[in-house]
């Protein structure tokens, strides 16, 4: 009893996110991802209260988890000073360490997080560019945005001269030495080993549902799946 509490609370986001909640819900009224998903902020709190591992860990193996936006709306007006989006990071970091994450489709998800925006900041020091928005996997972008995906030297260098390229100005090309030491930050911090970690966890699952590894078709099936049961409506 109590040892995914004891693992949640050793996250400085528990200790500063879970103080006493008295379940007056406040934080699931002002939520808007508990206006369009089956998530309740509010429910959550309240089962990670109860230390009680059976429900913890299937907290951590939903989908449920993966709803919230991050957008802190909780924070400031919780009369009690919880902040339950600290608790949903820190259920988060916790499923991708254990694995859990790869038993909910929203979790599974988390591969293509990695695989793009990551590996966007290893390879680029960029989240997002528009050169990396692959309209095979945005169809809603439309043909206009499969365009400039093809044409994005002679559109972007229209604001500058130095789109992907060394010098200054938006879209450029990042330094060596900067690219280092951005390696060397995930390194020092861990997030290598949480990214190989993740990479892990989706090639056992991948395997678990008949893939041969956590390969292209893996990817694409994780990016694009949507089973629709999201919907709180």
């Amino acid at each position: 009893m109590g040892k995914y509490f004891d693992m949640l609370m050793e996250d400085v986001r528990m200790k500063e996110g879970l103080t006493a909640c008295m379940n007056c819900g406040i934080c699931t009224g002002v939520c808007p991802a508990a206006e369009f998903y089956n998530y309740d902020p509010r429910q959550i709190v309240n089962m990670v209260q109860t230390k009680d591992d059976d429900a913890i860990e299937k907290l951590l193996k939903s989908d449920t988890i993966w709803y919230c936006g991050e957008c802190m709306s909780c924070r400031p007006r919780c009369p009690r000073g919880n902040t339950p989006g600290y608790i949903i990071q820190s259920l988060r970091t916790l499923s991708q360490k254990l694995g859990f994450f790869t038993e909910s489709e929203k979790g599974r998800q988390q591969l293509a997080i990695k695989r793009t925006i990551g590996q966007n900041i290893l390879t680029s020091g960029y989240c997002v560019k528009p050169n990396f928005v692959d309209p095979d996997l945005h169809p809603e972008q439309g043909p206009v945005w499969r365009w400039i995906h093809d044409n994005d030297k002679d559109v972007f260098e229209r604001f500058g001269d130095n789109y992907c390229k060394v010098g200054v100005g938006a879209g450029r090309k990042i330094d060596d030495r900067s690219m280092e030491e951005i390696r060397s930050i995930f390194e020092v911090t861990g997030g290598m080993r949480f990214f190989e970690n993740i990479e892990t966890c989706s090639d056992k699952k991948a395997k678990e549902m008949g893939y041969e590894k956590a390969g292209d078709d893996y990817f694409h099936d994780v990016f694009t799946t949507n089973s629709g049961q999201h919907s709180g409506k």
